[in-house]
């Protein structure tokens, strides 16, 4: 998008109107007593488990309009008016105090003095507790996207907005007769679309291009004269290479609008048509990022500092922590977030996985540019700055051992690099260090992943689960994971699974992710001295100590244990929290302690 879906705002929704929260309100009431609405879908009530009999349609039409007054009085006039509209029946007001007793003996059976529906002069007011409407939901939800995306975690908004279109069931106010609903009716629709669009722009800012393109056609065919949407079609159908079919949207849009209304398009239209027509999308053969993580959640903070950098001009910034706290998940996230900034595109390598050799190659064929039977690393590196200069790319340098691996591919000019690893590399003036959740944030963690439900009938069970997994973000994940697939679970079962540590790590798993195999992964690559002190230190002390107590226990001395333990550290096993002290993180604790004599 021109300027990118970031600049796009969540659209506010004033308080004279209410929206809708369907299914969650037809479920069990945990917010007290007292009976609960739904009015985006067909206008229903529940007190319990129990659904409400609301009685006529021009009844509920009544019950609609009170919901929608968000406790104001209605003057009985008003309600004639908005139910039966100019001619009304002669006994209009005797129907409306039929209606207001049958819809009392409905909402509060066993109450002798209301105190939902209230008297108030010749007319009515509905008066209900916070979250009894289901409308307030889907503006609370609106609300939270809204600051989560002023806080540059658009994932994280977009997936509030997704839970806030959930709660829709149908057309608003279905079925019910009189001017009133019919107002209310196109005028709640707007708002939904207006949120949908929102939908959309998040999913194009996190690259979720392919993603969008069926629910975006499905708008236009049902909205075929909304140009925002029209708009969003094109630029997904573009960064997904399909020009052709782009470009057609926009000949079918012109043809409408010239057609229905006797208009030719929007400007905005007719310059993406041409941004479009005049080549491939820009940057699209450099588009090598990972897919974004849709439910990224947790460090927000982080993720907008990050951005912060990378937007206001930053050439390198790194992410670095232990295994498990996820650095590389925040890095794409971070890298997706900027898109727009770099619009040349982006280059990405796993240097876990490829020698930078191999990666500078790599990044040549990406590029368009030849090798020419190089294969000088300098050389290499020397043509891959030329095929960059004049562009505006960000590098994702994921999983850095060291400083040396990291030279022969920093960019010059306009790019920027992101790198990732377990210590702060030399020569990286930005960094951010990751570490375990706090107990807070990994409790909110495994709510947003296995559903803040679970959490709510649970607590207990979900802090001692968080506690096994040593607050770790990839075991909480994986934990979180697998009880949302699994709604005939508890948390407490998950705990009583956990609970032995010797099956621990091997619960930690969920298809080809686990915990032990990430630890694995770098233990495998320790020269045998560091495995050795990484497996007696383990079972010999604590989670915490210090270099002289390690020099004792290894029984070598602090000069060459020091070099020993920084390459733990560096091997994202084990971290140095301050000058001389160490600390396990502590499912990598219990790893070591469990490891075989290397011999």
């Amino acid at each position: 998008m021109a300027g990118g879906a970031s600049d796009m705002a969540i659209p506010s929704f004033p308080s004279g109107v209410i929206l809708h929260v369907g299914h969650v309100c037809g479920g069990r009431d945990r917010m007290g007593d007292g009976p609960r609405f739904a009015v985006l879908g067909p206008v229903r009530g529940w007190r319990g488990d129990a659904e409400l009999d609301l009685g006529a349609p021009q009844q509920r039409a009544m019950l609609a309009f009170l919901l929608l007054q968000e406790g104001r009085a209605a003057a009985a006039q008003t309600l004639v008016e908005a139910l039966w509209g100019e001619r009304p029946p002669e006994r209009a007001r005797a129907a409306l105090r039929t209606y207001a007793s049958r819809l009392r003996s409905a909402v509060e059976p066993d109450r002798a003095r209301p105190s939902v529906l209230l008297t108030a002069g010749d007319g009515y007011r509905l008066v209900l507790p916070d979250g009894h409407l289901d409308a307030t939901l889907f503006r609370t939800r609106l609300a939270a996207a809204e600051r989560a995306r002023a806080s540059g975690a658009p994932a994280a908004a977009r997936r509030l907005v997704a839970e806030a279109l959930e709660l829709w069931t149908g057309d608003p106010l279905d079925d019910l007769p009189g001017p009133y609903a019919r107002a209310q009716r196109a005028r709640l629709a707007e708002w939904r679309l207006a949120a949908s669009q929102t939908r959309f722009e998040l999913d194009l800012a996190l690259g979720l291009h392919e993603e969008a393109v069926a629910g975006l056609a499905a708008l236009v065919a049902e909205h075929p004269l909304r140009e925002a949407f029209q708009r969003l079609l094109m630029l997904a159908l573009h960064r997904s290479g399909r020009r052709a079919e782009a470009i057609e949207v926009f000949e079918r849009s012109r043809s409408l609008l010239d057609a229905e209304l006797g208009l030719g398009p929007d400007p905005g239209l007719v310059e993406l048509r041409r941004v479009i027509a005049a080549g491939p999308p820009r940057g699209s053969a450099v588009a090598q990022l990972p897919t974004d993580l849709i439910d990224f959640t947790g460090r927000e903070e982080q993720a907008g500092e990050l951005a912060r950098l990378l937007s206001g001009g930053a050439s390198a910034v790194a992410v670095c922590g232990p295994v498990g706290v996820g650095t590389s998940a925040l890095a794409v996230h971070v890298a997706h977030l900027v898109r727009d900034v770099y619009p040349d595109g982006q280059l990405y390598a796993d240097l876990r996985r490829d020698e930078p050799g191999a990666v500078l190659l790599d990044f040549l064929r990406t590029l368009g540019v030849p090798a020419g039977g190089v294969s000088d690393r300098c050389e290499l590196a020397a043509r891959v700055r030329s095929a960059l200069r004049g562009r505006r790319m960000l590098l994702v340098l994921d999983n850095a051992p060291d400083a040396r691996s990291l030279r022969p591919l920093l960019p010059g000019g306009g790019c920027a690099v992101l790198v990732t690893g377990r210590v702060r590399p030399e020569g990286v003036p930005h960094a951010v260090e990751l570490a375990e959740f706090s107990e807070d944030e990994a409790v909110a963690f495994f709510g947003r992943v296995a559903g803040r439900d679970r959490v709510a009938r649970e607590p207990d069970a979900v802090a001692e689960a968080v506690a096994l997994c040593g607050r770790l973000p990839l075991a909480l994940r994986i934990l979180a994971a697998r009880l949302a697939s699994r709604p005939g679970w508890t948390a407490g079962s998950l705990v009583r699974r956990l609970a032995d540590e010797r099956r621990r790590l091997a619960e930690l798993k969920v298809g080809t992710l686990g915990v032990e195999a990430a630890f694995a992964r770098e233990h495998a690559r320790l020269d045998d001295g560091r495995a050795r002190a990484l497996a007696l230190l383990a079972r010999s002390g604590g989670v915490a100590f210090s270099l002289d107590q390690a020099a004792e226990l290894l029984g070598r001395p602090p000069e060459e244990v020091a070099d020993v333990l920084s390459g733990l550290v560096g091997s994202g096993l084990m971290v140095s929290p301050s000058p001389g002290r160490f600390r396990y993180p502590d499912l990598v604790h219990l790893f070591a302690r469990h490891l075989p004599e290397r011999p």
